[in-house]
């Protein structure tokens, strides 16, 4: 169970969620990082006293300097500063929330110095999950994932050999619309997920059903299965939060309210179970449970991801960073809801083949990806159509 814990990302929704867990739980907080929000920051720091604090943006570390000068934290200020944190602080766990291929560094110098994850940042094992699991066997180290989906697939495990392992998708706002009704959606309408409250980029990869496949990624790495033993079944009410079948066709499921906080606690305590500050199910009051397929034709985010994975090598990466880039125009206004996944395929299927590729041509992939992202955004068929 973790007594000292850090929290990269904590003034994000994951991290700002296992901030309250450490309260409840009364679990040590010893570093923190996030990238320029210094006023919650400085709010952390006083309530939790930190040995250390990252902030990713220089000079907003040097503000925070002048104003928590009174306290014993040390402020690390830079690009690198989560991952100093992650490999200097003494913290027995490390909670990566960061948002983006950001978070490969720290999880790779968290894993260097010995200290177990709790892994929110999923690009961490999307881009270079190789490695990342190499990594974790060789020092010795626990990955415990945080993302609800995987949480429940490690809670329903029992060491017999699975079948297949099943993610739920709540599909998010736009499940059942037509490629014609999506041509005309906004950057507002995408960041209204149906279930969850998240950061933007997340929310609209949820939109996309891109989360979904760098979902399908994570679950290859964690639990040792191949592609096809992933599968994805659409789950609107967010109850069941993933499935496991086991060989005798038997099937486990993990449930509860749809809320990130028990995910979080789980990863921290595991094996064991504590009192949360979640509520309870109410089982009178769950009418339906429903279930139906992905729209692979519409949200065609999802089978790329597949084919990423299965082709290996810096694709995933090149994948990622690609969303990234998409994501961050649509939400700008430069591009249409559908060039995200238009543009994201075509910078995928354009990444070059480098099998078992080091940290630097991981993150080339990406730069490239993006690079090409921004390039072919200025076609007039990604521009975003006017609404009538």
């Amino acid at each position: 169970m973790t007594e000292r814990l850090a929290v990269l990302g904590s003034t994000g929704s994951v991290g700002r969620q296992a901030l309250d867990v450490c309260r409840h739980g009364k679990i040590k907080v010893t570093a923190l990082a996030a990238g320029r929000d210094i006023d919650s920051l400085e709010q952390q720091i006083r309530e939790f006293a930190p040995e250390y604090c990252g902030v990713s943006d220089e000079e907003a570390a040097a503000v925070l300097r002048v104003r928590v000068a009174d306290t014993a934290t040390e402020v690390l200020g830079g690009a690198f500063a989560a991952e100093r944190v992650a490999a200097l602080c003494s913290a027995d766990t490390i909670l990566n929330a960061v948002s983006g291929i950001a978070g490969l560094r720290p999880t790779l110098a968290a894993a260097k110095s010995g200290k177990h994850i709790a892994l929110a940042n999923k690009e961490s094992l999307v881009t270079y999950g190789e490695r990342v699991t190499a990594l974790i066997k060789e020092k010795g180290v626990r990955l415990l994932p945080v993302d609800s989906e995987h949480s429940a697939i490690l809670q329903c495990l029992t060491g017999q050999q699975i079948k297949r392992l099943i993610l739920t998708a709540s599909g998010g706002p736009f499940y059942g619309r037509s490629g014609e009704e999506l041509a005309a959606v906004t950057a507002e309408e995408a960041l209204s997920h149906p279930t969850w409250r998240m950061g933007s980029r997340i929310t609209v990869d949820s939109a996309t059903m891109m989360n979904k496949g760098f979902e399908v990624i994570e679950a290859i790495w964690l639990f040792g299965v191949r592609p096809e033993q992933v599968e994805v079944v659409v789950h609107r009410e967010s109850i069941i939060h993933s499935m496991v079948e086991y060989i005798d066709n038997a099937v486990i499921a993990q449930m509860g309210l749809p809320d990130m906080r028990l995910c979080v606690q789980y990863a921290l305590t595991c094996p064991q179970r504590l009192e949360s500050p979640v509520g309870s199910l109410d089982f009178g009051r769950l009418c339906t449970l429903t279930f139906g397929q992905p729209d692979g034709v519409n949200f065609p985010l999802l089978p790329l991801a597949y084919r990423a994975v299965s082709r290996g090598g810096v694709t995933p990466a090149a994948m990622n960073g690609a969303d990234e880039e998409a994501v961050r125009l649509f939400l700008s206004g430069k591009i249409s809801f559908p060039a995200i996944s238009a543009l994201v395929a075509e910078a995928t299927e354009r990444a070059p083949t480098v099998m078992s590729p080091c940290l630097e041509e991981i993150e080339a992939a990406d730069a490239e990806a993006r690079r090409l992202v921004r390039e072919l955004a200025k076609r007039r068929e990604y521009a975003p159509r006017p609404r009538i």
